[in-house]
């Protein structure tokens, strides 16, 4: 018996960086979860972004953000996953060094920014509806420090090799689509998170159901026997995964959950 679905947003659910999902999913949610059936929005996104995002079901879901940094619920954070503070400066250091890469850091509750690029402050703010903070120098900030991020518009994996190449030992880095690559502590990702869940609730890999789409997704589907790719997902995910569903556009997800 499934007990447990996790689901990616960005390229899973919706596209990259849309903050709108097809209604009939919060009713099929709820449906489930009357069944005793919980579920999971996993995400590169912050908290905040995912509970706005699933607000009229805002206290009926766990959350798994940052790719498994900050696990939660509704005003609740569970997990909390945070990098050494002279680790996080020097990457942003190294970072801002690398032509055509913007680095966002993101503490618990906020996500900071010192670029001067308001367009690219609004597209945080207006489509994926980040807590965005402008400061003039990041490596001042006074927080904990979850996750950081390196954005280019284009092709961030070619953009971002070199940093790749510099922190894999010591960072759990990984692409997040075609414009994010995402830095965390060494253990973080969304499957750690995942089992994380499933120890507290008591629930096995084999009673859990996950969909994703990218490479931070590939440690989730590994911790379910019900592991879905969807359509549009990377060649990558799609030969880790048991199954696949249908694309984002085609409401993939959404099909099978109905089938339950």
């Amino acid at each position: 018996m499934i007990k447990l679905i996790a689901s990616d947003i960005d390229g899973t659910l919706v596209r990259d960086g849309e903050n709108t999902l097809n209604p009939e999913l919060y009713d099929e949610i709820l449906r489930l979860r009357a069944k005793g059936i919980q579920f999971v929005a996993a995400s590169g996104r912050q908290w905040h972004s995912i509970e706005r995002i699933f607000d009229p079901i805002k206290e009926k879901i766990f959350y798994v953000s940052d790719n498994g940094a900050y696990v939660g619920c509704h005003g609740r954070n569970l997990f909390l996953t945070t990098i050494d503070r002279q680790l996080v400066m020097d990457l942003v250091r190294d970072i801002r060094a690398c032509e055509d890469l913007d680095v966002m850091v993101s503490g618990p509750d906020v996500v900071y920014l010192d670029t001067d690029d308001q367009e690219f402050i609004s597209w945080l703010e207006n489509s994926y509806r980040f807590e965005v903070k402008r400061v003039d120098d990041i490596t001042k900030v006074e927080d904990q420090f979850i996750k950081v991020s390196a954005y280019r518009k284009h092709n961030v994996e070619e953009g971002a090799r070199a940093i790749r190449e510099k922190y894999q030992d010591r960072l759990k880095l990984t692409i997040s689509g075609d414009m994010w690559m995402d830095c965390m502590a060494k253990d973080v990702n969304k499957g750690a998170a995942i089992r994380q869940i499933q120890e507290s609730l008591e629930i096995l890999p084999e009673e859990t159901m996950a969909f994703g789409d990218q490479l931070n997704d590939m440690e989730m589907l590994g911790r379910a026997y019900y592991s879905y790719a969807i359509g549009n997902a990377r060649p990558e995910v799609k030969a880790a995964a048991r199954f696949q569903a249908d694309t984002n556009v085609n409401n993939g997800v959404l099909k099978v959950l109905r089938l339950l």
